[in-house]
């Protein structure tokens, strides 16, 4: 974020290839071997070399059964493998939301969010195949990309598999070590730079005792962690500090099965920041004049989840994964207690609480050489709590202030949700050149609402040749309603005060469902050089939207009636001799009707204007581009890219848009042997070239509070040391 709001670097797309495709070499996780066993004899090995090698091919093909488990067919994939995330200008530490917005159809937004398809969110997030509960969103990242070994972005008509949030699926493969390589691995890093940026992270790798593992873990601090509301280089009081880490265990139990424990956590502190010049807007008795831009408002952000899984592949035909799930997250927002009620009439300490615990089962049969079937469930249950301790001023029926003393609210809240899946569903090879994947789900919901769905799914593939693929795919998506974002507030408790919501509000938000069509081709022009076109359109039902409402920056969601979301999505890449290039640009249109939910969120003539009329989403860019080029000299890699957007919209009812901008960044990354020190990278990277000024909320808008611009120019310099 801030300083580290960037694109990633030109080489990150190069391999990233549109449209669903059929497995090659380098997806397999399997061993290769370089020479053909029956002609070449084997050279003696150690007996216990020779364990750790068997254990090492165990696990490859375990890993290769477990990708089995998640098809890919009829939905669009772009793929970041590790050199992709390694050319990233500060390689691993590049933030996660920062690799994504590479893919075709991602916009960016303040806080840290990304969009996919005219979504607002609606992504999930998934560890080696299992769904990761939600967190609460913030402004940090709650996951690292520096465990990322590949990250695959499906979206789309997907498979039934995939369900619940569906804009996307974020499918993290996770970074470990074989266990027939002896000693360890690992490298120490440290990046500097402007606006007070100082981060140091590190990684560590090997086995132990029959244990694979891997280790991470990272510190950042910097004097711009949210958007700045100005236009100025520096931000006030917009300090963050951030602490990351993630662990990995992996046993082999025998050569047809094993277990795996992975846990994570985050620990984000961001300082909310400041606009000099506001005018109160509310009289407190015995207070001191108050300067906003001395005000101190503060946000801590906390993630954590634990996966326990076990694989096994117990016949040639049959492969299964069970895992135990979970996930706690809390948000705080703690106001300035005098600015807070003079600027905004209230002074809200907010915590929101998510903890959520999940079963996932998946299973995938070999019936016959041209029928797979694929089956599993999902169980997830959560619990939520608010604790919302509020100061406001008494206020007459108009909301106009009638006391200088404020009055304390507590308005405390707990919910209990449940999410229960099943899918079953045959991928069907018709003949060599096409695949049919087609099946159903069935989901269902108890949380503020009590609904369910049958959701059928299908898709294909066809090859119009060795180089030219088309696929197309339809899904009926249910969206349950995102639990720790429903507002809980009590309309009752603020009548007659400087927080008062209208009576009739609906804070009940229903689950979404839609009809998506997905079409696409991609086209392989040359080894070198790929292009694609995807085009979708999605109708919605209670499509769901997020906004910031009231003074903390906390995100609430709520229903418009209906939806209609279309797109087209350019891309090409190219891949040479040590120069790697793409470029994307996509045209996306998201319209809503009639606000359903969460009404007191909208004054009386906003709601009338949405009620007759097809309105702009919030989150809408209608043009997204990206795109990028690096060449690598010898030990010297050198890059450049750039990020283009139309504008996301403002104004009443979202009928206007900020301007297009474009942000151009470059980098410099040259690998040193250094003798008895060994291998170090030294990185240069410049943030935002041009030093462009440019907004990416103007504080208007639906749901919109803050403005926030984008990053003024910055230099980061790093050192990696591997050992």
């Amino acid at each position: 974020m801030g300083s580290m709001k960037f694109c990633a670097l030109a080489v990150a797309m190069a391999a990233i290839y549109p449209a669903a495709r059929a497995a090659d070499p380098g997806d397999s996780l399997l061993a290769q071997t370089a020479a053909d066993p029956a002609t070449t004899p084997p050279a003696p090995t150690p007996t216990g070399a020779a364990t750790l090698k068997t254990v090492s091919v165990t696990a490859k093909r375990l890993d290769a059964a477990r990708n089995e488990l998640s098809p890919e067919t009829g939905s669009t994939i772009y793929r970041f493998r590790q050199d992709d995330i390694d050319a990233l200008p500060l390689g691993n530490s590049t933030p996660l939301n920062q690799v994504l917005l590479q893919a075709p159809g991602a916009a960016q937004d303040s806080f840290g969010q990304l969009h996919l398809r005219g979504d607002h969110s609606n992504l999930q997030y998934r560890i080696n195949g299992v769904l990761i509960p939600e967190s609460i969103s913030g402004f940090g990242q709650a996951l690292d990309t520096r465990f990322a070994n590949q990250i695959n972005i499906l979206t789309g008509a997907l498979p039934a598999q995939y369900g619940y949030r569906t804009a996307g699926v974020i499918d993290i493969r996770t970074q470990g070590r074989d266990a027939g390589d002896a000693g360890n691995t690992g490298s120490i890093s440290v990046i500097g730079g402007s606006r007070g940026h100082r981060e140091v992270s590190g990684d560590v790798g090997g086995s132990v005792a029959g244990w694979d593992y891997f280790l991470t873990g990272s510190y950042l601090h910097n004097n711009i962690g949210i958007e700045s509301p100005t236009a100025e280089r520096n931000a006030l009081h917009d300090t963050t500090n951030q602490a990351k880490g993630f662990g990995l265990f992996s046993r082999v139990l025998d050569e047809k099965s094993r277990v795996s424990i992975m846990f994570g956590a985050a620990d984000n502190r961001f300082q909310i920041p400041n606009v000099p010049g506001q005018s109160p807007s509310f009289m407190l008795d015995n207070a001191p004049p108050v300067d906003s831009a001395a005000l101190d408002a503060r946000q801590r952000e906390k993630n954590s989840f634990q996966i326990l899984s076990y694989q096994a592949s117990p016949t040639d035909k049959l492969d299964y994964q069970i895992a135990l799930t979970h996930r706690y997250s809390d948000v705080n927002y703690k106001p300035d207690p005098v600015g807070d009620l003079v600027f905004n009439g209230i002074a809200a300490n907010i915590l929101r609480k998510n903890d959520a615990f999940g079963l996932q089962g998946d299973m995938s049969y070999k019936l016959n050489p041209q029928h797979t079937l694929r089956a599993g469930v999902f169980m997830q249950r959560e619990r939520f709590t608010v604790e919302n301790t509020a100061s406001v001023f008494p206020a007459d029926d108009d909301g106009n202030q009638t006391s200088g003393v404020p009055v304390t609210i507590v308005d405390n809240t707990r919910l209990a949700g449940r999410l229960f899946g099943v899918y079953l569903q045959d991928e069907w090879k018709v003949t060599p050149a096409l695949t049919v994947n087609y099946g159903a789900r069935y989901d269902r919901v108890s949380s503020v609402v009590n609904e369910q769905q049958l959701s059928p799914r299908l898709g294909l593939v066809y090859d119009l040749g060795p180089r030219t693929r088309v696929h197309a795919g339809y899904a009926r998506y249910f969206t349950p309603p995102p639990t720790e974002k429903i507002d809980t507030t009590s309309i009752a408790k603020f009548l007659n005060t400087t927080n008062a919501l209208p009576s009739d509000a609906n804070t009940a938000v229903s689950s979404e469902r839609s009809h998506y069509f997905d079409v696409g081709l991609s086209h392989q022009v040359t080894p070198a050089l790929t292009l694609g076109i995807d085009a979708y359109y999605r109708k919605v039902k209670n499509l769901q939207d997020e906004g910031q409402f009231g003074n903390a920056l906390i995100f609430s969601a709520f229903n418009f009636e209906q939806g209609r979301i279309g797109g087209v999505e350019l891309s090409a890449s190219y891949r040479a001799k040590g120069l790697s290039a793409y470029a994307n640009v996509s045209v996306s249109k998201a319209r809503g009707r009639g606000i359903a939910t969460g009404q007191f969120n909208f004054d009386q003539d906003e709601l009338d204007y949405i009620a007759a009329n097809w309105v702009h989403l919030d989150h809408e860019q209608i043009v997204s581009g990206s795109a990028g080029v690096s060449y690598q000299w010898g030990p010297t890699k050198i890059g450049a890219d750039l990020l283009f957007g139309s504008g996301l919209r403002r104004g009443f009812a979202n009928t206007e848009h900020l301007p297009a901008y474009t942000q151009v960044n470059a980098s410099v990354v040259r690998t040193f042997e250094t003798g008895s020190l060994g291998k170090v990278d030294a990185r240069l990277a410049v943030i935002n070239v041009f030093d462009h000024v440019y907004q990416i909320r103007d504080g208007s808008g639906i749901g919109v509070g803050a403005p926030q611009f984008g990053p003024r120019r910055g230099v980061l310099v790093g050192l990696t040391k591997y050992f």
